[in-house]
């Protein structure tokens, strides 16, 4: 067991937040760990302070090994990895720098880190861009690696498959979980299992406490009445009526001496909140956007090409009404194609005339508008209110960020904010590009659970194998220009 990073004091602040407020940590050889938390949390930050690139004000850092940092951002030279069997390895046998798709790049970013003598490789986002066989050969290297992990991704599949220990990074705090994340989410029930009983518990005694003030301070106000009516009383019973005022007087102090004793020990409970869960909204339709065809899209013999490259050969499919259907595949097998025709209305597809389709793309958006989020959710939506500060809450998209203006928002608060108002929509078909990436775990939970919920139907393109489980009612599959239905 060796010590590989050692770091105290990492004690960093911003806009008046403390983003990291972490007293000491450690990392060893052995350790292979998920790094999760919000948007915004600071997992970033801290991958840069461990990795050496980045020392806050004050922090002690000790680096005892060398290690590899792959980010989401760098770009890359081919030709900087000496290891051409690694790039084999990771698919990139004939690449060109000019030329290289997201997908390539973050693989040779992966095949670089892989080819250096390093004790750890710390990764930000390293699934990003890749389709699903791509990570299946990232994770058989890493599991090959004998050095330590340290890797922050939205993908579950993957952390299952990598890491064997959970940094929850929370209010600037790490929490630890060992397993992987479907462990660290069943711990995480338990731990809202015990939290919610201990809070049912707590206000049961609160709310018996108060009743015993409330029932103490009545009984003094009872005695205090009848103090008052002994004093109408004729003064020849003036002896009687000194000793009554004696007696009376001081079992109205030990009653209301009872209350606040009862109010101390209420104070002593403190404040408790109820723990978190993700909100939810129901979903409805209007009358008018309902569609009563089974398939309300489905296209045959299909055939598409660009050049000499073949996307579709006689491909078919068909969309049931309402259901829930992942489009999975490698990269540049036609599944944002066939959303993009889908969208055109293209000729050759069958669409209904009724369907009213709302496309989430994933590109560079950016408002300048001076509108606020909450103004921008309430155009074209026929939901109150409450029920967009929910989907928003549930969406990491809290009440002092809705007053925002859209112009002031981050990559990610835009992607939440559109994918929000695309399932708030007036739409009874959703096609979504790949709108897990860039969402933090939660979001992605939260997602997941409005997609399920959602009364229309949803056509989405993933590598996410985990929101294909969890989501998907149908499941197709491109390859070879062919469209393959793989489970129902």
């Amino acid at each position: 067991m060796q010590l590989l990073v050692k770091a105290s004091d990492i004690h960093i602040e911003y806009s008046g937040r403390d983003v990291l407020d972490i007293d000491s940590l450690e990392l060893y050889s052995y350790d292979r760990i998920g790094l999760v938390g919000g948007n915004g949390a600071g997992k970033s930050t801290l991958l840069s302070v461990l990795s050496g690139e980045f020392t806050p004000t004050g922090c002690k850092l000790q680096r005892l090994g060398e290690n590899a940092y792959i980010k989401q951002l760098d770009t890359i030279e081919p030709d900087s990895i000496g290891d051409h069997s690694l790039l084999s390895r990771m698919g990139l046998s004939d690449i060109n720098a000019d030329t290289m798709s997201g997908g390539e790049e973050t693989r040779a970013k992966i095949a670089l880190a892989m080819s250096s003598q390093v004790h750890a490789i710390f990764a930000d986002e390293p699934t990003c861009h890749l389709d699903r066989s791509g990570i299946d050969l990232l994770i058989g290297q890493l599991k090959a690696f004998d050095g330590a992990l340290l890797i922050i991704s939205h993908d579950r599949y993957f952390l299952d498959e990598t890491v064997d220990k959970i940094w929850e990074l929370k209010d600037g705090k790490i929490t630890e979980y060992w397993g992987g994340y479907s462990d660290y989410l069943e711990q995480k029930e338990e731990e809202y299992q015990r939290q919610s009983a201990q809070y049912d518990q707590v206000m049961q005694e609160k709310e018996r406490l108060e009743r015993s003030a409330e029932e103490k301070r009545k009984q003094a106000r009872q005695v205090d009445s009848k103090k008052k009516g002994a004093k109408s009383k004729n003064s020849t019973e003036f002896a009687g009526r000194l000793g009554q005022q004696k007696s009376t007087g001081t079992k109205q102090k030990k009653m209301h001496q009872a209350a606040k004793n009862l109010e101390k020990r209420i104070e002593s409970l403190g404040d408790i909140s109820a723990p978190e869960r993700i909100r939810s909204v129901r979903f409805r339709q209007s009358e008018a956007l309902e569609l009563h065809n089974k398939c309300p899209i489905s296209g045959e013999g299909i055939n598409l090409s660009f050049g000499e490259r073949i996307i579709f050969d006689n491909a078919g499919f068909a969309i049931p009404l309402g259901a829930k259907v992942a489009f999975t595949g490698g990269n540049g097998t036609g599944k944002t194609t066939l959303l993009k025709m889908i969208l055109s209305h293209h000729s050759g597809l069958t669409i209904s005339p009724k369907a009213v389709i709302g496309y989430f793309e994933q590109t560079g958006y950016k408002f300048t508008a001076e509108q606020s989020v909450l103004s921008f959710m309430q155009e074209d939506c026929d939901y109150n209110v409450s029920e967009i500060r929910a989907v928003l809450a549930s969406m990491g998209i809290g009440s002092r960020d809705i007053l925002k203006d859209l112009k002031v928002l981050s990559g990610g608060e835009i992607i939440k904010l559109l994918l929000s108002k695309m399932l708030l929509g007036r739409y009874n078909i959703l096609l979504l590009d790949e709108p897990g990436n860039y969402l933090d775990i939660g979001s992605m939970e939260a997602l997941e659970a409005m997609m399920k919920s959602y009364t229309g139907t949803i056509i989405f393109v993933t590598h996410d194998q985990r929101l294909v489980d969890n989501v998907a009612d149908v499941v197709y599959e491109f390859s070879g220009g062919k469209i393959t239905e793989v489970r129902t």
